[in-house]
């Protein structure tokens, strides 16, 4: 399996992408970025209230030459939930168009542009037909049809996560995009609850982080639906319904999908996920590996995977998703479930 990783500015003393990339390089087939300052699907990068890193594109552009000399291939995100009133603007026409342009012109033309925005992919579909055009994971594409309804805006996809633990299901979506020459991809870590309701919420503001944080919010209060749920322990068998997959079942989706999503932009230690994945295997707590990773919600407990039961993966990747009539994975939480100073 061959892995795609977020791009993180370099911090003082800790690891860059390119050091990890390098370390692992015959096993990452694509870095993803987004531009500096501009609207992702996560906070903007090289930018916080006003404050701007004025050495982050030189840094990124410095980066982005060395990935590419190690032959791997570039992915922009234009991945923002929404771009408010500029959504199908000439405006974000020609914001998308100027820095493709630039980036072409420095030698770093991406590969690959992924976006959640209709008006981004026809834009690159149109004005620049040898970047592939992939659907972000938060377009939620969850079948066939939903591919073949813009299969002339995208060359790929990246499946919803809340079904992708079932092979035979992501065998249908594979059968399809193979029919119709596009490619499937699949987010391995992703922290998120199981078909969460305030997913859309979320990812606007995300959108609008930059707004947000000029803003006078209402004090005290978490506006994500996981961090709440979790600050009641006996809510937190939810997180093992989740979407994510363990670094020991990636093998089950060799010849399923190509390449993996590790999401790693905003995660603390992004070595310990993409090593975790490449040896497809981790002895520590799980909560580690996942973005968001909920590990202070949970501590002092940890989800410690070297617990979990040999039928983890047969059972959870065929069952009905009737999670309130089934026990199983609330029986496997607590077997996961422990202090951190438990031998």
């Amino acid at each position: 399996m061959k892995f795609a990783v977020g791009y993180k500015l370099p911090a003082k003393g800790a690891d860059t992408t390119v050091d990890i990339v390098r370390d692992f390089k015959e096993h990452i087939a694509e870095v993803y970025f987004p531009w500096v300052a501009a609207s992702s699907g996560r906070a903007a990068l090289g930018v916080k209230r006003g404050a701007a890193d004025w050495t982050a594109q030189q840094t990124l552009e410095r980066d982005l030459h060395a990935l590419r000399d190690m032959g791997v291939r570039l992915d922009l995100l234009f991945n923002a939930n929404c771009y408010g009133g500029r959504a199908i603007s000439e405006h974000l026409q020609s914001e998308v168009g100027s820095l493709l342009d630039y980036l072409e012109s420095r030698q770093l033309a991406p590969n690959v542009v992924t976006t959640t925005s209709l008006t981004v992919a026809r834009t690159v579909k149109r004005y620049f037909p040898a970047i592939e055009v992939r659907a972000s994971v938060n377009m939620r594409i969850e079948s066939p049809e939903a591919m073949s309804y813009v299969s002339g805006l995208f060359d790929s996809f990246y499946a919803r996560r809340d079904m992708q633990r079932n092979p035979d299901y992501v065998r249908s979506l594979k059968d399809w995009c193979d029919a119709n020459k596009k490619g499937l991809y699949l987010l391995a870590n992703s922290g998120c609850l199981y078909q969460c309701p305030g997913q859309t919420f979320h990812d606007n503001m995300v959108a609008h982080d930059a707004e947000i944080d000029e803003a006078k919010n209402i004090p005290d209060w978490t506006p994500h639906v996981c961090w709440n749920i979790y600050r009641k322990e006996e809510n937190r068998s939810a997180i093992l319904r989740a979407a994510w997959i363990r670094p020991e079942d990636v093998r089950n989706y060799e010849g399923l999908t190509a390449m993996m999503k590790l999401a790693t932009r905003l995660h603390d230690r992004p070595r310990i996920v993409v090593k975790a994945y490449v040896e497809g295997k981790y002895d520590g707590n799980l909560l580690d590996l996942f973005e968001p990773g909920h590990g202070p919600a949970f501590a002092p407990h940890i989800i410690d995977n070297a617990l979990f039961p040999p039928d983890w993966f047969a059972t959870t990747s065929t069952c009905n998703r009737a999670c309130h009539k089934c026990e199983y994975c609330t029986t496997v939480f607590n077997r996961v479930y422990k202090l951190t100073d438990e031998d």
